[in-house]
């Protein structure tokens, strides 16, 4: 049986995980699933967002499902929960999917492209100070980083349209974004297979809105990645429809976008498409690839029907009525 550490986190995430935890279990696959504590939460509870016991029994698992977390902007004492993990099992590769569904509205009917961000460099890593009259940041990019990041983006490419774009902003950060962008090439010379093209950030996030079709895959330094994949998530629908994956070389956490919305926690109105779709990257992770598609192909059925939908995709569904019809789907043809 694997093992999968279960973290609903803060806000909404402690109503999409049990959604996502339910459609899993109709899947029936052999896991265990065991709920850990974490979070702004569990910090105004014990003083701490990432107790010792639940990085002990997570490094026991073979992937995490993570809800979202809350990070407040004024606690200057508080780390974000996601940072901590990511560092802690070097999770250097987050993968966010951009993909529109029929039925649902939105700028890009046929878009099918993927963002692959460095996650652990850059702009967070977190170490920035205040001066007399401002305040710095230090931006860290390594060749190992750049490598490894491109080598995920180029293989991911290899099993999907064998394009990747480069994105970057070395006519004018020369130094740290040019040394990504000629790691980046470097690595490219040993995938031949693969087209390779570069855009700078600016004209990167123009482009996204007006031909999001003809990207397949793009690598970026974090930051990038980060403001991309938000503006990715709305080009196809909104970012309720948004999963991720970070992955590092011996283990993987996966989660929606979207963040803790407490406007909305409670509610019991929050889109868990996102969570469930970010648990269909786990499946593949794993090596369940039949069970992955018989996902995908449920959801796609349960986003064609517009009566049921929560209310960031205009209908007026529950939370949990969204997980029972994507249950009764997956149970239809099985």
């Amino acid at each position: 049986m694997i093992k999968i550490a279960a973290l609903p986190g803060d806000g909404i995430g402690k109503e999409v995980i049990p959604e996502t935890l339910k459609v899993l279990r109709a899947l029936d696959v052999d896991f265990e699933f065991i709920e850990l504590d974490a979070g702004y939460d569990c910090w105004n509870r014990r003083g701490e967002n990432l107790p010792a016991e639940t990085v002990s029994v997570m490094r026991e698992c073979k992937a995490a499902l993570m809800g979202a977390f809350t990070t407040p902007v004024d606690r200057k004492d508080y780390e974000s929960t996601v940072m901590k993990i990511r560092k802690m099992f070097d999770l250097f590769a987050n993968v966010r999917p951009a993909k529109s569904f029929p039925g649902i509205d939105c700028i890009a009917r046929n878009a099918d492209f993927v963002i692959v961000r460095e996650n652990t460099e850059g702009l967070y890593s977190g170490i920035e100070w205040r001066t007399r009259n401002g305040a710095c940041a230090l931006r860290v990019i390594t060749v190992e980083g750049s490598e490894r990041i491109a080598r995920v983006a180029l293989e991911l490419a290899e099993t999907r349209k064998k394009k990747v774009t480069i994105v970057h902003k070395a006519n004018i950060l020369k130094e740290s974004d040019g040394l990504f962008r000629e790691t980046c090439l470097k690595v490219s010379r040993n995938y031949r297979d693969i087209k390779v093209e570069e855009k700078l950030v600016d004209a990167a996030a123009m482009s996204l809105v007006a031909s999001p079709a003809s990207y397949d895959v793009l690598v970026t330094p974090n930051l990038y990645g980060d403001i991309l994949s938000d503006l990715a998530a709305q080009v196809v629908g909104g970012i309720g429809l948004a999963p991720s994956a970070s992955v590092g070389e011996e283990y993987a956490a996966f989660a929606p976008v979207h963040g803790s919305a407490p406007d909305i926690a409670g509610k019991g109105i929050a889109n868990p498409i996102a969570s469930v779709l970010s648990a269909k990257m786990m499946l593949d992770y794993l090596g369940y690839r039949r069970e992955a598609a018989r996902l995908d192909e449920a959801v796609e059925k349960v986003l064609a029907d517009p009566k049921v939908r929560t209310p960031d995709l205009g209908g007026a569904s529950k939370t949990s009525q969204v997980g029972d019809r994507i249950v009764q789907e997956l149970l239809r043809n099985y």
